[in-house]
């Protein structure tokens, strides 16, 4: 017989770690949180600060950094706190901010690389119109619609849930999300899974065919050029551009699917560390190196800093 549970208070089922290694896997944690709040907070403190780097490719620099914090700020304090824990809990209304922000973030990994990927494509395949297309105005409209669909994408399937009645109150993963919350219910789920996978399938759908299409073209235009010096940057970049969506795509739809088949909690957690941690630490690092700007202001700073201490 099914109760409705109004409770305020969920419990979170965490993370199943011994005892001897729960400080061990918070420090690893913590680690990497900080890791990711240094190069990416930095990475957006010099592009804001620094005028000759507010140009286009460099904004959605800034827009792929602030994701990456908003991302991991949601998920891993939390889950640092709960890791150290002896009866980890949350309140409801928390536990659908946590939702509705990581999903955001999950939306936005794609929609952002999207424009990413665009953009390369009309700086290889368009360098002399690259200005003209790539202005302002239009940045400014792409980082809109990239964020305003993750928005959008992410509260249809969040209003669902919070519509159910709840007649559980224990949270079956590391964290808050969606799926999550639709497990507290007893209600018949059909609408709400059927719209967590039309939302999937729209994203993941106009994820790949953006990138096929935007690399297709890429290689097609290396292919045809002559110059073997600009096509080996070019290729250069774009492939660390498709690991590092590799990687995203791969962890990220992997969460989904053990949230399907309803596998172990451990084995979700692992693909949403992966998820969250590596990308995040990657593409500051990868985008800093291979960015000849950005590499060069880097140096500089570091350079004035090490000059400053002597």
């Amino acid at each position: 017989m099914n109760i409705t549970y109004n409770s305020p208070i969920l419990l979170i089922q965490g993370i199943d770690i011994p005892h001897r290694f729960i400080y061990p896997a918070f420090a690893l944690v913590l680690v990497a949180y900080l890791i990711i709040l240094t190069t990416n907070l930095g990475v957006m403190l010099l592009i804001l600060m620094d005028r000759s780097l507010q140009q286009p490719m460099y904004l959605l620099f800034f827009s792929l950094s602030f994701n990456d914090v908003l991302g991991n700020t949601v998920v891993l304090p939390r889950m640092m706190l709960d890791i150290v824990s002896n009866n980890p809990s949350i309140s409801y209304s928390s536990c659908v901010s946590q939702a509705f922000f990581s999903q955001t973030y999950g939306v936005s990994c794609h929609t952002v690389m999207m424009i990413m990927a665009f953009d390369r494509y009309v700086a290889i395949c368009h360098p002399l119109r690259y200005t003209s297309i790539m202005s302002p105005t239009m940045v400014a409209k792409l980082t809109v619609s990239a964020w305003s669909t993750s928005l959008a994408v992410t509260s249809i399937p969040l209003g669902l849930a919070v519509r159910l009645t709840r007649c559980r109150s224990i949270i079956l993963n590391a964290y808050c999300d969606i799926a999550s919350l639709f497990k507290l219910s007893c209600q018949d789920l059909s609408i709400n899974y059927i719209t967590g996978l039309t939302c999937n399938i729209i994203i993941n759908g106009l994820s790949i065919g953006s990138m096929a299409f935007t690399y297709f073209r890429i290689l097609v235009s290396c292919v045809s050029k002559k110059n073997k010096e600009l096509n080996r940057k070019a290729m250069q970049t774009c492939a660390s551009h498709l690991v590092l969506y590799l990687i995203m795509f791969c962890s990220g739809n992997l969460v989904i699917i053990l949230h399907r088949l309803q596998i172990h909690n451990g084995y979700r957690t692992l693909a949403a560390l992966l998820f969250l941690i590596i990308p995040a630490n990657m593409n500051p690092i990868i985008y800093a190196i291979q960015t000849k700007e950005l590499r060069t202001k880097i140096v500089q700073i570091l350079h004035s800093k090490v000059t400053q201490l002597q």
